[in-house]
Formats: C-alpha cells, sequence, structure tokens
C-alpha cells in the first residue's frame, strides 16, 4: 500500500497535468528570480522588480500570474501590497532545478539516484 509520500508519484497519476503546469509556471527566468528573491520573505512589487531587474509593471503581470497559480500570496499594509510565497514548494523546485543546472555545467559532485530510490518502492 502506498504511503501518503509517494500517492501521485506514477506515470498514471491524476497530478501529471497539473505538475507540467507548475513547470510551464515556472519556466521563466523572472519567475525564477522572483521565487529566489521571496524565499527568505515577503517583498513589495518595487523591490522584487529591482531584484529582478525589471520593471514593476512587468513583475506585477508575473507576480498575478504567479498568484492565480497559488505560487505566491499578498498581504496589503496601508497602499503597499507585499508579496509571499505560498508554501516552500515552489522555492523547493527552483532549488532542484538550479542544483540540476550545476550538475549539468559539472559543478556540483555526481550524487547518482540512491538518495531516491526508495521514492516509488513499495512498502
Amino acid at each position: 500500500m502506498p504511503d501518503s509520500q509517494t500517492v501521485g508519484l506514477t506515470p498514471d497519476s491524476q497530478y501529471v497535468e497539473l505538475a507540467v503546469e507548475v513547470f510551464a509556471m515556472l519556466a521563466d527566468a523572472t519567475r525564477v528570480r522572483l521565487i529566489l528573491a521571496l524565499r527568505d520573505g515577503e517583498l513589495p512589487v518595487n523591490a522584487l522588480a529591482e531584484i529582478a531587474g525589471k520593471t514593476p509593471a512587468a513583475v506585477s503581470q508575473h507576480l498575478a500570474k504567479m498568484r492565480l497559480a497559488r505560487l505566491v500570496a499578498t498581504r496589503q499594509e496601508g497602499t503597499k501590497v507585499f508579496y509571499h510565497l505560498q508554501n516552500g514548494h515552489a522555492w523547493q523546485l527552483v532549488a532542484d532545478a538550479i542544483h540540476q543546472a550545476e550538475h549539468t555545467l559539472g559543478i556540483a559532485p555526481n550524487h547518482g539516484m540512491a538518495a531516491h530510490a526508495s521514492w516509488g518502492a513499495a512498502e
């Protein structure tokens, strides 16, 4: 019987299409930069725009899409809107993608699949 950590981790999972939508949402350098910037807490649009090297209007458009996808959430203080990550999953996906890029470039040591061998194993 599969445990709660392996539910959905099969090729016929009902979540495959939703996972693809998450990857599509993250397939943008500005959005990846925004997620990295929000790792340690909330920030307003102007600060995020400066970090991402984009205009506040462009960053607002990205954040609106990310909010609809439930990757980020907001908190309003007066007239200022602060953004924060909805949960740690988007940040973990971005971190894993960056680590994969490091492996691709030969920067990170090769550690193989031993750490992940139990993901699909039946108990």
